[in-house]
């Protein structure tokens, strides 16, 4: 039998089509499965608007050694193409085509990070945030007014109102939304804690547990002590004592103080200065963390009335004046007063 030239080209043409849709299928699969990213991290930033050919390039730009048809294929058959995430993007070194595809669809932006250690003041965590990169700052948080987009509420001192922690967020995030987190976390574990708080406190309202709790955060760091020491704060105002804690007349100082407690500071009558009144002060003295905070409201049932820095970071504990005073005298002779 006769083949005709014809039939024979349509043979080699039908050969080669399916030697190239084998190279392609191939090819394709293996792009799939090869590593892009061989100098990552490098980070990539989808805006609004950004097409599927936009985001190819900006791949390519980058360096990413992506081939722009098969990634464009795989987001069409994977019905990503109109699902990119905007944001910015941290691609590191050994992801593959599929895994870029997959955290521009879920969103998966970089993440920043600010931490705020427990004990900070106000103004130590606003300025934080006013130098946090990548934030989008929109407002002067040390501006009453402005903490009113925050809180809902005019705030004159917001001192110990949010909570110390470590806070995650994305480019363009904004300064009052990081905020508002810290804030709502706040209320959210105050108001939490005062629901199962011990009986016979001498609290009338969360705040004043909040602002005990930020006396206890700064006269220790050690976890064990703080409701040993909010024990004997407790006892004290019960007694109706003064408090004597030296964090608060430092706080009173403001940016008079220079590092030493003088005498005539300890006299000084303020509002923060509890070696000359009784009570609480009149807000908290700063960022106080959950320990602290479950400690103002579950302090220890021992009948200590004072304590003395050992000088190590902890304290001794004493019942009576007579025993503070041995302890002063062994730890701390040249201390001023009584704690």
């Amino acid at each position: 039998m006769k083949i005709s030239s014809l039939t024979i080209k349509s043979i080699l043409l039908a050969s080669l089509a399916m030697i190239v849709f084998s190279w392609a299928w191939i090819s394709y699969h293996s792009a799939l499965q090869s590593p892009v990213v061989t100098n990552g991290p490098v980070t990539i930033e989808i805006n609004k608007g950004d097409s599927l050919s936009q985001v190819t390039e900006k791949l390519v730009d980058a360096k990413i050694a992506i081939q722009p048809v098969w990634f464009k294929l795989l987001a069409i058959q994977q019905h990503a193409f109109d699902q990119l995430k905007t944001g910015e993007y941290e691609l590191v070194s050994g992801l593959t085509m599929s895994e870029i595809l997959f955290l521009f669809v879920l969103g998966k932006t970089k993440q920043y990070s600010l931490t705020i250690p427990e004990g900070w003041s106000y103004k130590r965590f606003a300025d934080a945030i006013a130098n946090a990169p990548k934030l989008k700052h929109t407002i002067d948080p040390n501006n009453p007014e402005d903490l009113k987009l925050v809180t809902g509420a005019e705030i004159k001192n917001p001192e110990g109102l949010f909570f110390p922690d470590t806070y995650y967020y994305e480019k363009h995030t904004t300064d009052v939304s990081l905020l508002k987190r810290a804030y709502h976390k706040m209320q959210s574990i105050l108001l939490q804690e005062w629901q199962n708080k011990a009986a016979d406190l001498p609290f009338k309202t969360p705040y004043e547990a909040l602002t005990l709790a930020s006396i206890v955060e700064k006269e220790t760091a050690v976890p064990a002590e703080h409701p040993v020491i909010a024990g004997v704060f407790i006892r004290r105002l019960k007694k109706g004592m003064p408090l004597q804690t030296d964090p608060t007349v430092i706080y009173g100082m403001g940016d008079h103080f220079q590092g030493n407690i003088r005498h005539h500071d300890l006299v000084e009558p303020t509002p923060y200065n509890t070696y000359t009144m009784k009570g609480l002060p009149p807000t908290p003295i700063a960022l106080p963390g959950l320990a602290s905070i479950r400690a103002a409201l579950h302090p220890d049932q021992s009948n200590y009335l004072y304590f003395v820095a050992k000088g190590d970071g902890g304290h001794v504990f004493s019942a009576t004046l007579k025993d503070h005073n041995t302890a002063v005298a062994t730890y701390q002779t040249k201390r001023h007063g009584t704690r």
